[in-house]
């Protein structure tokens, strides 16, 4: 991870064949495209590698989630619960909608826990959405049952975590509809971009209307097409689709060359008996993207996270302080600072997220992710082994 660690002839080639024919945009002057349809094609790739009837591509992750939860029609005054440890783009395209993320404690998978969520749901409650963050998955067996009891859709944000699986199918296919970014710094990227999968045609047929502004795509006349429904623009060009293409080919290389770095590291860090891994629910297999631990407290985790880096240890992440990624620096969502002024029913739904959230807390102040990159040499990755090692055992 990142899949741009990759860029090659591959992508190359496919971005060329739009530029020769010089149509970015994914609808409209068929007779210039020469038979390309790119963003058709990555759809049709997609929908077959995660192993679902339908796929959209959009113009980024937060698109996907925001598509997703438009065709679950989920809107005003609807809660979604979400997790203390995400990307603010679960909540941004919750917000969109004119729903209210409720955010809900994390447990040792640092992703939701099942008990904090049944413990979180009310009669507003509408949609679960797991993130499955740093490449590992939710117990979604659990989250599936508690959604199945309380009529709730299971929304996967697979956005971080594309390549894992659970229970033998590729995460993001496991719930009603799953969520992936093709944004620049991921496993698989577009440069920008995003995709939704669901095994469900009414989502499938809404998906496609809604992020072109309600387009129906009946006829070969874009300007006499109708519009069942308002939608907007999340739509993903014909250059980003091409780099994607490529770059989806590529999964399989990039998830076994993670997992080969990831498992020099952590058989490394097994030797320090201090040290402790994230849990993976039973029958998942992560992507291997990052490697998660576990430090016995925050005070020897922070020391931990400063000795890497003094160590030449880079990409390292504690994720306890991080302004993006963890609910206690998302001031601007717990005090509502927005541009617009929210609608009543968000302004009060958020006000119960102002509160502590304990157990989020000790886990993620322990915590300290380490990225895994596809270029390192395996001389590379031992000796990045035996750096983290000894910086760890420096501190304890």
């Amino acid at each position: 991870m990142p899949g741009f660690e990759l860029f090659g002839a591959e992508e190359k080639k496919e971005v060329q064949d739009v530029l020769d024919n010089g149509v970015l945009m994914r609808y409209g002057f068929d007779s210039m495209r020469n038979g390309h349809h790119k963003a058709l094609e990555l759809e049709k790739d997609l929908a077959k590698k995660m192993q679902t009837q339908y796929a959209q591509v959009v113009s980024s992750g937060t698109a996907a989630l925001t598509v997703a939860l438009a065709c679950a029609e989920i809107g005003s005054g609807d809660e979604v619960i979400m997790p203390t440890f995400t990307f603010v783009a679960s909540f941004e395209a919750i917000l969109s909608v004119g729903a209210v993320p409720v955010l809900c404690d994390i447990d040792d998978t640092l992703t939701l826990d099942p008990k904090a969520v049944e413990a979180a749901i009310t009669p507003k409650t509408k949609a679960i959405m797991p993130v499955h963050m740093c490449g590992s998955m939710a117990d979604l067996s659990a989250l599936k049952a508690i959604s199945e009891e309380h009529n709730l859709i299971l929304l996967e944000d697979a956005c971080q975590a594309i390549g894992g699986t659970y229970n033998g199918k590729p995460l993001g296919s496991y719930g009603d509809l799953g969520c992936f970014s093709f944004d620049y710094v991921k496993m698989v990227t577009c440069g920008e971009g995003g995709g939704l999968i669901t095994n469900s045609k009414i989502y499938a047929d809404r998906a496609h209307k809604y992020q072109d502004h309600g387009h129906d795509h009946v006829g070969n006349d874009r300007g006499a097409e109708t519009h069942p429904f308002l939608g907007y623009n999340y739509r993903l060009s014909e250059l980003n689709a091409a780099v994607g293409i490529a770059q989806l080919r590529k999964l399989d290389h990039i998830l076994e060359v993670q997992e080969k770095n990831y498992t020099i590291l952590r058989d490394a860090l097994t030797s320090i008996p201090e040290v402790t891994f994230r849990r993976v629910p039973e029958t998942g297999v992560e992507s291997y993207a990052f490697l998660s631990i576990f430090l016995p407290n925050e005070d020897l985790a922070r020391k931990t996270h400063k000795a890497l880096g003094a160590n030449n240890v880079d990409a390292c992440f504690y994720w306890f302080d991080n302004n993006w990624h963890y609910y206690k620096k998302w001031e601007h969502l717990l005090e509502q600072k927005s541009l617009g002024k929210f609608s009543n029913e968000i302004q009060l739904g958020l006000q119960k997220n102002k509160r502590s959230f304990d157990p989020s807390d000790v886990w993620m102040g322990r915590t300290i992710s380490c990225l895994i990159k596809l270029n390192w040499t395996e001389a590379e990755v031992k000796e990045r082994a035996s750096k983290m090692v000894s910086a760890i055992k420096s501190v304890l």
